[in-house]
């Protein structure tokens, strides 16, 4: 059972998931917490101000947190005595202005030092869940994530070492719960293998609930969240979107990589490896349905189960125009090879990649190649054919099993965003997403004309 961020933000939604965890204490339940709501902007923030010599704002957010999470603690931990969460806030308070301190000396954040310092919201909000469900007579266990989940040195974006984290997670975990404890344990969090902190990525703790839930042979994995599951479009966006009930790995795979909010892009797979269903439930309705994903693809009326977007995105295009390299003509296997090799080398991965007989376009994440990267980009790769980037785009997806079987599908979309003008169009790499570049300030008038389309009357077995 992961809960996220808004899940614990305060004492009220912790005592809130306390009694949803005893409602299933039969069940055997091991909790993941995230950081309290805002906590990790908070911390980045006080990192930065560090950095720069701005003591002023650095101690005022710390003192803030500090103030904030021992005030939560003792409208839930009455019982001080034998209780370890007072001490340990102290602790990493301590921790935590020393590692502050170094970084005004330092004038910089370093990927290694951002880590160890963004860890503390969830050694925190950890700390207090364990005690509060102690003192509610959940018998409950603390257990150090980074003790478990063993990564690569990729910071800020760790990817775990499976076979060491899964045999750390079981040796940690399955005795807690066989002696009937709740062990809790932090999200986002992990170390190397020499034992410096480091972090999954953005909503990472659904990532560590996925890891650690496949290493025991969960019956389930349960995503706790301020929203009601998988929505058939971003509510943000579209106010008439409705509730995704079931979809399929694959399904939830595509949605999470082009954008849907709802889970951390890698969570699904973990799960899908040992075919564990996935449900995301909302910890503040936890009575309403929320989705279920599996690996069984339910018989659906509706092509799609979701549009999801991403953006902002740059198009890149470069033209077959005399791609040689001296007095050599590239072949078009050389050419792509040399075109992935200059983004390696930045640490850039496309998000969508078509290729023609005389030109080829990727689209990318426009944060990286910001700060004067796209130029440098542009310039490198100018040396292998004619190189343009087109900024302010967006990646509008649609989602679902039924694309496969369905020959007039993409024509219904398109005519239904007839007056847009696209750009890239893909469907084939993925045979259940179609993927469209549309300029960024048009993705809300596409989802809703594409929602009306292919939603204008939702299966009840399979939306709600």
């Amino acid at each position: 059972m992961k809960f996220g961020g808004t899940s614990v933000e305060d004492a009220e939604s912790i005592e809130r998931v306390a009694e949803i965890i005893r409602a299933r204490l039969d069940r055997r339940p091991v909790v993941v917490v995230s950081a309290m709501g805002k906590t990790t902007r908070k911390l980045l923030n006080s990192a930065e101000a560090s950095a720069r010599g701005d003591s002023r704002t650095t101690l005022e957010i710390i003192a803030a947190l500090k103030t904030r999470h021992k005030s939560e603690a003792r409208r839930l931990v009455k019982n001080t005595g034998g209780r370890a969460v007072f001490p340990l806030i102290d602790k990493y308070f301590e921790e935590l202005t020393k590692l502050l301190e170094g970084l005004a000396i330092l004038g910089e954040v370093p990927p290694r030092g951002l880590d160890k310092i963004l860890s503390y919201g969830e050694l925190l909000s950890s700390a207090i869940m364990a005690d509060s469900l102690s003192e509610r007579g959940i018998t409950a266990q603390l257990l150090d994530a980074r003790q478990m989940i063993k990564t690569d040195d990729r910071y800020g974006a760790a990817s775990p070492i499976f076979d060491l984290t899964d045999r750390n997670v079981t040796e940690a975990v399955r005795p807690v719960v066989e002696a009937g404890s709740v062990p809790v344990i932090q999200g986002f969090i992990g170390s190397t293998r020499e034992g410096a902190t480091t972090t999954l990525g953005f909503e990472g703790s659904d990532y560590t609930a996925a890891i650690v839930g496949a290493a025991i042979g969960a019956d389930d994995i349960q995503i706790w969240k301020d929203v009601s599951g998988l929505m058939t479009a971003d509510p943000a966006l579209y106010a008439r979107a409705r509730t995704v009930k079931l979809c399929t790995f694959a399904e939830a795979a595509d949605l999470t990589y082009f954008g849907a909010k709802v889970l951390h892009p890698k969570a699904i797979h973990p799960a899908a490896r040992k075919n564990i269903p996935v449900h995301i439930y909302n910890s503040k309705k936890p009575e309403a349905t929320g989705t279920e994903i599996t690996a069984r693809a339910v018989p659906c009326a509706n092509l799609i189960k979701s549009i999801a977007y991403k953006r902002p995105v740059t198009m890149i295009n470069v033209a077959e125009e005399a791609l040689e390299a001296g007095s050599r003509t590239l072949s078009t296997n050389e050419f792509l090879r040399a075109l992935l090799n200059a983004l390696n080398r930045r640490q850039i991965t496309p998000l969508l990649t078509v290729v023609s007989a005389s030109s080829v376009a990727i689209v990318v994440d426009s944060p990286a190649i910001a700060d004067g990267r796209e130029r440098d980009l542009i310039e490198d790769l100018s040396k292998l054919g004619r190189a343009s980037a087109q900024s302010g785009r967006a990646i509008v997806s649609l989602v679902g099993e039924g694309l496969t079987g369905d020959s007039s599908f993409a024509g219904r979309a398109f005519k239904a965003i007839a007056e847009t003008r696209l750009g890239v169009i893909l469907h084939g790499s993925s045979p259940i997403t179609l993927n469209m570049v549309v300029a960024d300030e048009d993705v809300e008038n596409v989802i809703a004309r594409l929602h009306e389309v292919f939603f204008s009357d939702p299966d009840p077995n399979v939306f709600e």
